[in-house]
């Protein structure tokens, strides 16, 4: 099998594409791989990294407010198009998959212009711009979220509830974190809180202010803060990370086997992080994002919270007494965190690249 891969911009578009390649990789030993991206993207670091051939094409994309880049985008999308057409041509897939980014656009458009199987995953319960531009001319959709089939209108039929392929790796981590490596103690109840990748200001503010009331608690609380807040917490606090069982660090790269291991999450809600709580079924506290296309991350969150499984305080309510309350309030409720944990579960997908698979294979087949 020889399949073409695009996605980029974020790790949540990255992240499955690459999920998907090692699962197709396991049941297809001898199946060889292009990945399609953009030169300025996180892509262009992560793929060749793992040791995928990396091809790079122009294009940007479409702002929502009128400008004068968005005319320069339809000379650019026609030669994003063209020079796709050259490299699809030249590595001659039995198959194209897109899982999101505005990059997808000119080479999903190209490959179903060349009438090669096309496949889209929408990771978020809002679909993306590029993936409802692409859904007229694809074979079939992969969805995370049962929510966004109608954002797809008259081409639901295409839909296939699949989950998100990041779910069937990080459903087979089985390990757990060395908490001491932290500066914690292991086997001690214990907070993770972060705000992404990058950090979130509104976030890390509320636990500045909540530190000195953490140090007091039963529980420990291990708070990521992104490296561009790192400097701000050191200088919030005399005694920075003197203290017992509260521990600040920049960036945490093995997200899921903590997500194994400690007993609680507070958390944005995007569609990767979420499709890692629910794999492992980890209680949490979600935290959306206002800052995102059609608040996607509320309506993410929203599909664990109606399900039980992880409760939820919208940026605009969140105080530090509010967050406070919530956390002491579910660390002491072993059973209340375990009910959460079986809902959460339930939403995940363990087998979200076979299924996905499944959807690519029919495509091949028809």
């Amino acid at each position: 099998m020889r399949v073409v891969l695009s996605g980029g911009g974020t790790g949540g578009h990255i992240y499955p594409a690459l999920a998907l390649q090692k699962q197709i990789k396991e049941k297809y030993p001898d199946a060889e791989f292009l990945y399609i991206g953009i030169a300025r993207g996180l892509e262009a670091k992560i793929v060749p990294e793992v040791g995928l051939r990396f091809e790079t094409i122009t294009i940007q994309g479409l702002k929502r407010s009128f400008s004068w880049d968005n005319m320069k985008l339809f000379s650019m999308m026609h030669k994003a198009i063209k020079d796709s057409k050259r490299l699809i041509r030249e590595f001659n897939p039995d198959v194209v998959i897109g899982t999101g980014g505005y990059v997808c656009a000119p080479v999903l458009y190209a490959a179903s212009r060349l009438h090669i199987p096309t496949v889209i995953h929408e990771q978020n319960s809002v679909a993306g711009i590029t993936n409802k531009f692409l859904s007229r001319f694809v074979n079939k959709i992969g969805i995370a979220f049962e929510r966004v089939k109608k954002d797809f209108g008259k081409n639901q039929y295409k839909v296939v509830m699949t989950g998100n392929p990041r779910a069937q790796e990080v459903a087979k981590v089985n390990t757990q974190a060395d908490l001491e490596a932290f500066g914690l103690q292991n086997g001690k109840r214990t907070v993770l809180i972060f705000g992404g990748s990058g950090g979130a200001q509104k976030i890390n503010q509320t636990l500045e202010q909540l530190i000195p009331k953490f140090v007091t608690r039963d529980y420990q609380v291990l708070i990521a803060s992104g490296a561009r807040y790192y400097e701000e917490f050191k200088n919030a606090f005399s005694d920075f990370n003197e203290w017992k069982n509260v521990q600040v660090v920049d960036y945490i790269a093995n997200m899921p086997e903590l997500f194994n291991t400690i007993d609680l999450v507070v958390c944005r809600s995007g569609a990767t992080t979420l499709t890692e709580l629910t794999a492992l079924g980890t209680p949490s506290i979600l935290i959306p994002s206002p800052n995102v296309t059609e608040n996607h991350q509320e309506y993410n969150a929203r599909s664990l919270t109606d399900h039980q499984a992880a409760e939820m305080i919208v940026e605009d309510d969140l105080t530090s007494e509010r967050l406070l309350e919530t956390i002491d309030r579910l660390m002491a409720d072993d059973t209340l965190r375990q009910e959460m944990s079986v809902q959460s579960k339930k939403l995940g997908y363990p087998n979200a690249g076979d299924l996905l698979i499944d959807v690519i294979e029919s495509v091949l087949k028809s």
